[in-house]
């Protein structure tokens, strides 16, 4: 059994993007910079996005926090997001998610310049990657596919099965493993809470890809020696004994399934760090673009 450590192959990606942009410092271009917009001060997502700004300093991107009251409108949000995708300054920006309910998610997304949709949400970004165009990919699938290429993971034929059907991570996983090339070229199936007998198909399964978000659901009689366990659920569970009063587990009971797993990834530092080393390589892939179409 392999893990896929997906926090070293996060630092190797920092690295190459951080030599990257050396050069392009040393050629005089512009840097790429990345903005994000938080709304509210849910906790989880300040920790995501302070992370998001600490990487960019450690690869020498410039980066802008856009930090608005929970209060704020739809109008006022949608009028920042119409400012960034007109600042020539900002290559890339991301909106984190949740927003407050007052605003609809739908049409925020939407407002968002395609050009500078580094998160891939915009449903541009999504046609053009279920049509297999060169597109912004959505970070958490990219970075799956990056660690399955890294670690040379084969699933040419293999039978991948996706457990969870969100925009974010199922579905646009589901279409990526059966595209054409590598990672890809597998058959897939996709199931959901409506899925019947779903132990039957998750044990012919050859690679297994949880994004249900339901602690210890996968379990080890549910996966088949040597499968490839990609665990990207992540909950906190409360849990006094701990210093912080809680613990963070994926959607794989672990400890068992591990034992019959071929490669896994672990909970944390598995595809989690991979998400926002793959958010910076869509930023300098977006800065890329700008250039050549000035």
């Amino acid at each position: 059994m392999e893990i896929l450590d997906g926090k070293k192959v996060s630092n190797q990606i920092k690295e190459e993007i951080a030599a990257e942009v050396a050069k392009m410092r040393e050629r005089g271009e512009k840097v790429p910079h990345l903005a994000a917009v938080i709304v509210g001060n849910d906790g989880a997502s300040l920790t995501y996005v302070g992370s998001k700004v600490k990487s960019c300093k450690r690869v020498g991107f410039e980066s802008t926090l856009v930090q608005l009251p929970s209060t704020t409108s739809e109008l006022e949000l949608l009028n920042k997001i119409e400012e960034l995708n007109k600042d020539e300054n900002i290559d890339g920006f991301i909106v984190q998610l949740p927003l407050p309910e007052q605003i609809d998610t739908q049409r925020v997304l939407l407002a968002v310049d395609p050009d500078k949709d580094v998160d891939g949400f915009h449903p541009t970004n999504f046609g053009k990657m279920a049509l297999d165009m060169s597109t912004f990919i959505p970070a958490t699938p990219f970075g799956i596919l990056e660690l399955l290429e890294r670690y040379k993971v084969d699933t040419q034929g293999k039978h991948t099965v996706v457990i969870g059907r969100s925009h974010i991570v199922g579905r646009p996983m589901s279409i990526l493993m059966g595209r054409k090339g590598w990672p890809g070229n597998s058959t897939v199936t996709l199931t959901h809470s409506h899925t019947k007998n779903i132990t039957q198909i998750t044990s012919q399964a050859d690679i297994i890809i949880s994004a249900l978000g339901v602690p210890n659901f996968l379990k080890a009689e549910m996966v088949k020696d040597d499968a490839v366990i990609i665990d990207v659920g992540i909950t906190r569970v409360p849990d006094e004994t701990k210093e912080k009063g809680y613990y963070i587990t994926g959607d794989v009971d672990f400890e068992n399934v591990s034992k019959k797993a071929s490669f896994i990834t672990p909970v944390p530092g598995g595809v989690g760090p991979m998400t926002i080393a793959m958010l910076l390589k869509n930023t300098l892939l977006a800065r890329e673009r700008h250039r050549n179409k000035k």
